[in-house]
């Protein structure tokens, strides 16, 4: 599939999507629109899927960059980045190490934490660990430690995928075994009530800018993967309505993260912020949902940019080296 633009005179651009994650289909939405943005601003674009013509596909393409649309493992973990660093071929998005990083919320929780933001407190569980020490003597202690409501969630893995609120001692069993659908570690997190936020962050070579915080506010109760895909699921308000004050805690809160993550060019922190006006670090994402229910299109359409002019200025940026 290849889309091209009567103006070709720009960047001649080659944007991946699809892969072999549990969010292909999201993957090839969000990539769409990306090209679909280029090519409004006269950028050639050729998208491709990252399998196993894609190297010599690249080779053939020439491309000036890439743009990477690939959420999930197959995207997000740093693997395809490593290799995509050694065509030579400037790309936008996360390097390799940063990437790893975020992906895992287990170490992404210690690093924001580490830089003075407050996170959650969790356990990690590694399914081998969870099955040798015997699952229902681990559940009988965590159960013990902690007190419910808390967070079961995979410690890779993205959409909300595999996630459970849970509210009684008898759902943490199930909890565990659908997050380990998605992944061989899982996190046992506090659950925190309050505002569900999420603040993108670009950096499109002067230093990264927090964009207005998105207020979430799901019909169920909960952002899962309908809530965040299905139009209508959802409320959304763009600025979030917060004060000033709790507004900035937030912006601040997302690039303090981003760069304690050592992330470029655009990321999304996830967020709640209490009834005290604290905002806590749940998650980054390396690169967030781009469809037309997405969360970070959304912020920057309400920064008052146009998504080609943010999506084609962070292909610029990656040319450049910068961000």
């Amino acid at each position: 599939m290849t889309p091209t633009s009567k103006q070709a005179s720009k960047l001649k651009i080659v944007v991946l999507a699809g892969g072999i994650s549990h969010e292909r289909d999201i993957s090839l939405k969000s990539g769409r629109r990306v090209a679909d943005a280029l090519i409004e601003k006269g950028a050639q674009v050729i998208m491709r899927e990252p399998d196993h013509e894609l190297l010599e596909n690249l080779k053939k393409d020439k491309p000036d960059v890439i743009w990477p649309v690939l959420h999930g493992a197959s995207g997000e973990d740093g693997a395809l980045r490593d290799i995509l660093s050694l065509t030579g071929i400037p790309f936008v998005g996360a390097t390799a190490t940063a990437a790893k990083l975020a992906w895992d919320k287990s170490i992404a929780k210690i690093l924001v934490a580490q830089n003075g933001i407050q996170t959650p407190s969790s356990i990690t569980l590694p399914r081998e660990t969870f099955r040798e020490l015997d699952a229902d003597s681990v559940l009988k202690l965590v159960a013990k430690s902690i007190s419910l409501p808390v967070v079961v969630k995979p410690a890779r893995s993205g959409s909300a995928q595999g996630v459970t609120i849970v509210k009684k001692q008898e759902q943490l069993s199930q909890a565990m075994i659908d997050a380990y659908v998605y992944c061989d570690v899982a996190i046992i997190e506090d659950f925190v009530e309050g505002i569900e936020l999420a603040v993108g962050v670009i950096d499109l070579g002067a230093g990264p800018a927090a964009l207005p915080a998105v207020e979430i506010k799901p019909r169920s109760g909960h952002f899962g993967f309908e809530e965040r895909y299905i139009a209508g699921e959802t409320d959304y308000f763009v600025p979030a309505r917060l004060t000033n004050t709790v507004a900035a805690k937030a912006a601040k809160m997302a690039i303090v993260a981003h760069q304690a993550l050592g992330l470029r060019h655009l990321c999304r922190v996830d967020m709640i912020v209490d009834a005290k006006g604290v905002p806590w670090f749940l998650e980054a994402n390396v690169l967030p949902g781009l469809t037309e229910t997405s969360l970070l299109p959304q912020a920057i359409l309400a920064s008052g940019s146009t998504l080609g002019d943010v999506y084609y200025s962070l292909a610029q940026a990656a040319v450049k080296g910068r961000g």
